[in-house]
């Protein structure tokens, strides 16, 4: 058989029609996430108006914008914490935490299933936590919201635990885009955390509800960017080189802060009290910051504008630095529901901008948007994500090489001195594994033909074709629950050529060792000596 008829059954990817039904299906639920991400914003517009201006409004407004009573600013997140700790209790527990591990989790264990009471738990919840001063972002929660709409369609129909994953991060990325008017950072998201994989059967779904759920948001939001910055046509090789500064102080806050999370969940592990009550502590912990620095409260769009536009005084910058940190991280480790994206966002811009007073000028918040995709692409080890997600956000678009230098660094130093990220390491406390790493499979590059045992074989209840990849035969032994095959002729099945065993399986995997670990010289060093 020649070598162009025995890969004739092969392509470059494994994709069937029905990928389009799912991808009809996802129509609806970026639609529904988008609807979602409204609410949940506007919910949070509500309670923050009702509880810090006594008034009854939608709009996003900010805390700290004016001065309140000390009294109410200390009150109002620990009343906050007592009504999430009591919806935790006795609702779901899976409201708990910033969305993200739940929704990792969801798919990891739970054959990407959700119950339909945390769909409207998780983000009430979040408006609480949110709406009372708690210094998160929405977009965690969103996360988990939109995933639990694309679960519950999916749980309604007849489809595979990989056609329910597609449809819950479909959800979930939607509520992404929807809130940040960022679709192709949320498609980026979901690959680098979400959907381990990068398949067309995927892929294709979630940007299909990406786009419609930004299609949505145009109109029930508008299409500007969330932080509009002036940024000059080119930034010069000078502030390209040294944005390396903020990547490698980023990935340093990044290791940091995440210690700090995870110290102060350790912590609270530790409180003699029911873990119903922990958010109120943790919402003392927010009172108390946000009486040293009222901006500190809350969302913080508006002062995340500030930092980026070059408009923060000195005093935000270091209160931002110093509270914000502090307070996020010690109330997230207490349970509560909120995400941690736009806290990220904040204290990010906020480095870069206390480094902007000593790097050279460029332009306004010009270092402040490198220090901002420095933490998020080191918190979230998802570079590309960092770097997509502060261009949509700011449409600095000649900001693009600095943000490649500040991110990738950032990353590049939080994995190797950090073993799981913020996000992670929540699914590993609970004796779970997730990996991060995506390759081709080495049983992909070798056919049967190239490892099997030629001459008669056994009698067996599995066949393979000398045509076949490791990988396929692999599928065919696992779902035969066999070690060996007979291979057979694919134009004569009864002629019989040989047999596959398990053992020979893993020829694929010591090559692959090989090639990684095997270290050699393959050009000659010839030293020329001069007449």
């Amino acid at each position: 058989m020649s070598a162009q008829g025995r890969a004739a059954h092969l392509g470059d990817f494994s994709v069937r029609p029905r990928m389009l039904l799912i991808t009809a299906f996802a129509l609806f639920v970026g639609a529904a996430s988008a609807v979602a991400a409204f609410a949940l914003l506007k919910l949070i517009g509500l309670i923050t108006n009702l509880v810090f201006y006594q008034r009854v409004a939608t709009d996003l407004v900010a805390p700290g914008a004016v001065h309140h009573p000390w009294w109410l600013v200390v009150t109002a997140p620990v009343v906050g914490g007592l009504v999430i700790g009591v919806m935790a209790r006795y609702g779901s527990e899976k409201i708990r935490g910033h969305g993200m591990p739940e929704a990792i989790e969801a798919i990891l264990t739970g054959e990407s299933r959700v119950a339909p009471r945390v769909a409207v738990l998780k983000p009430v919840s979040a408006a609480v936590s949110i709406g009372t001063g708690g210094p998160f972002g929405a977009e965690g929660p969103i996360i988990m919201t939109g995933g639990a709409v694309g679960s519950i369609l999916a749980q309604l129909l007849k489809l595979s635990a990989d056609e329910r994953k597609t449809l819950l991060v479909a959800g979930s990325a939607g509520g992404m885009a929807a809130t940040f008017n960022a679709p192709l950072a949320s498609i980026l998201l979901a690959v680098e955390l979400l959907l381990f994989e990068w398949r067309p059967r995927s892929l294709v779904p979630v940007a299909a509800a990406v786009a419609v759920s930004t299609v949505l948001r145009g109109y029930l939001l508008g299409t500007g960017p969330v932080f509009g910055v002036q940024a000059p046509q080119n930034t010069g090789p000078l502030a390209d080189g040294l944005a390396l500064i903020p990547g490698i102080t980023g990935g340093l806050l990044a290791i940091g802060a995440t210690a700090l999370v995870y110290f102060a969940e350790d912590l609270f592990a530790r409180v003699p009290v029911h873990w119903m009550w922990w958010p109120a502590i943790g919402g003392l912990i927010i009172g108390a910051g946000g009486l040293v620095e009222p901006h500190a409260l809350g969302v913080g769009y508006d002062v995340i504008d500030q930092l980026l536009t070059g408009q923060a005084t000195t005093q935000l910058i270091v209160g931002i630095l110093v509270v914000k940190t502090l307070i996020w991280a010690l109330s997230l480790g207490s349970g509560t529901s909120g995400g941690v994206l736009a806290p990220v966002f904040m204290i990010g811009a906020a480095l870069g901008a206390a480094e902007g007073a000593v790097l050279p000028h460029v332009a306004a918040g010009f270092w402040a948007t490198c220090g901002l995709a420095a933490v998020v692409g080191g918190v979230m080890r998802s570079p590309l994500t960092g770097i997509v997600f502060t261009l949509e956000l700011t449409h600095a678009w000649s900001y693009l090489l600095p943000l490649v230098v500040a991110s990738v660094s950032a990353y590049a130093l939080s994995v190797l001195l950090l073993k799981r990220s913020v996000l992670t390491e929540k699914i590993a406390r609970r004796r779970l594994h997730l990996t991060r790493e995506y390759t081709t499979d080495p049983l992909e590059t070798f056919f049967v033909h190239e490892v099997m045992t030629p001459g008669p074989a056994a009698p067996a209840r599995v066949t393979a074709f000398p045509d076949e990849t490791l990988r396929e035969v692999a599928n065919k032994l696992a779902l035969g629950h066999v070690t060996r095959a007979r291979v057979v002729d694919r134009e004569d099945p009864e002629k019989v050529l040989g047999v596959v065993t398990l053992a020979q399986l893993l020829h694929a995997r010591r090559r692959d060792l090989h090639e990684e670990h095997h270290r050699e010289r393959v050009l000659p060093m010839r030293v020329v000596v001069p007449d």
